[in-house]
């Protein structure tokens, strides 16, 4: 099953997070089909926090890839 998901990055106490479409079997941090954005949570001012490319959310989510519950929060704010 294919899953829209966040996959961390960044170091200790900041955290800067992947949207990645992976299959579900996959580690959270390990191999992933493509990256489709990013979401910085410890950004603050004029720096971007969340971008994500819609065509692409549309394009996987009509193939039958469900998202994961933080996604569609993030997914419902563009």
């Amino acid at each position: 099953m294919v899953r829209i998901r966040l996959a961390r990055g960044g170091c200790k106490k900041a955290p800067f997070y992947y949207v990645v479409v992976t299959d579900s079997r996959s580690a959270r941090d390990g191999r992933f089909i493509e990256r489709i954005g990013f979401f910085h949570p410890m950004v603050f001012g004029e720096n971007k926090v969340l971008h994500i490319n819609s065509d692409r959310v549309k394009y996987w989510l009509h193939r039958g890839a469900s998202p994961s519950e933080r996604v569609v929060k993030l997914i419902k704010n563009l």
